[in-house]
């Protein structure tokens, strides 16, 4: 028998969030009755355009941007590849771009590409972090050349949730005519975002992170930037991405959108409470356990624990029995028995890295789930250990 939500703590929240009902809500009657083409020269397709157009209002409201700027897509990995693939494309004559060691697949993946499997030879240059997931500035600045393409650089970090200084670096990247996209896919919803008041150029989010449905996204394209689509086909989106649109998925994240907006503070203080309390409860009760990632300069919601001398898999497992869930990682490389690329590049020690579990709440999380998590963990850990052959002399 399926295990019913109900029954079920869900802090995994940074690898998916649930559907708002608001959000289903809005989507609903896009799925039934007004299912018309928005394209369509008719009335009962261009009502569905105009709904589309409200939707990317609601979304250019909350990251402070022009609804023209708004381009939709079928999800942040799309964002990202568009983001970087039209930077090189419109300038041809460079080949460099700047990203992170710490960045999500979806940038990590696509910048090792460019250096193996294209025709031309592209040179990466990846921002090391310091133990707690920051980054050097100066590093930065040092970094950029008459070269340079575009900088990559998430918002904040999706295993440790780490900010890293995006407005700062874009304008930086402005000063010497580089381009700069960031990987806000995190933060979007999370953090005060105000696209006009930066020199951002390109910035990537996903529907499913902010509780809206999988399979829509968006890449914020500043006007006036050079840009090339990644997906060519028809007329949509102003020629900038091909494809009959999916509608009722942008109108569930353009609800989202406006959701989010609303609960801004909840996620700044009720959420963040929630966090703290998880994080403190769990370091002070559990012996040879640390946060990975600045203590302050962080998502409200997110907490990475390394517990040292155990398997972060074996920990899982033992929590999916209570019916909790969280994650070892990114959900995009849960297969891999390797150790977090994000938690090796802070340096921590490989006895922790492996037992490194990722708690990421949200504003559907109560005091109650986070009490039941605190009264069962310290023994899931002390049984592992009793099992590791590395615990007995510690």
């Amino acid at each position: 028998m399926a295990v019913l939500p109900e029954q079920v703590i869900y802090m995994d929240n940074n690898a998916t969030t649930r559907i708002a009902p608001e959000v289903l809500d809005a989507m609903m009657p896009y799925l039934t009755q007004f299912y018309g083409n928005p394209s369509s020269m008719h009335t009962f397709g261009g009502q569905v355009g105009q709904a589309i157009s409200q939707a990317r209002q609601q979304i250019a409201d909350l990251l402070g941007a022009d609804p023209g700027e708004i381009v939709f897509t079928s999800c942040g990995t799309e964002s990202d590849s568009t983001a970087i693939l039209s930077a090189i494309q419109s300038f041809p004559e460079k080949n460099h771009v700047i990203t992170t060691r710490v960045e999500h697949p979806a940038v990590k993946n696509l910048c090792d590409n460019l250096e193996i499997f294209t025709g031309r030879k592209y040179h990466v240059t990846r921002l090391p972090v310091a133990a707690d997931g920051t980054l050097d500035m100066q590093r930065y600045r040092e970094s950029l050349t008459d070269d340079t393409a575009i900088v990559s650089v998430m918002w904040a970090n999706n295993e440790t949730g780490v900010l890293f200084p995006v407005e700062e670096m874009a304008q930086i990247a402005r000063e010497r005519g580089v381009l700069f996209h960031t990987d806000a896919v995190q933060a979007v919803g999370k953090v005060p975002i105000n696209l006009r008041e930066t020199a951002i150029d390109f910035l990537s989010l996903s529907g499913h992170k902010l509780h809206a449905p999988k399979g829509i996204g968006v890449l914020y394209v500043r006007k006036g930037t050079p840009y090339i689509p990644f997906m060519n086909g028809g007329h949509q989106e102003h020629g900038r991405r091909g494809g009959t649109e999916n509608v009722a998925s942008i109108i569930g994240l353009g609800r989202a959108c406006a959701l989010a907006a609303e609960k801004m503070e909840e996620e700044n203080t009720r959420v963040r409470a929630l966090r703290d309390k998880l994080e403190q409860g769990l370091l002070s009760t559990v012996p040879k356990a640390l946060r990975n990632g600045h203590p302050t300069q962080r998502l409200p919601n997110t907490a990475n624990i390394s517990f040292e001398y155990v398997e972060g898999e074996a920990i899982l497992l033992h929590m999916n029995q209570l019916n909790i869930c969280a994650s070892s990682g990114s959900a995009c490389t849960s297969g891999s028995l390797e150790p977090s690329h994000v938690l090796r590049a802070m340096g921590v020690p490989f006895t922790a890295a492996h037992g490194s579990i990722r708690f990421s709440l949200s504003i559907y999380n109560t005091e109650e789930e986070v009490d039941f998590v605190l009264a069962r963990m310290p023994d899931i850990i002390t049984k592992l250990r009793a099992l590791s052959p590395f615990w007995e002399d510690k």
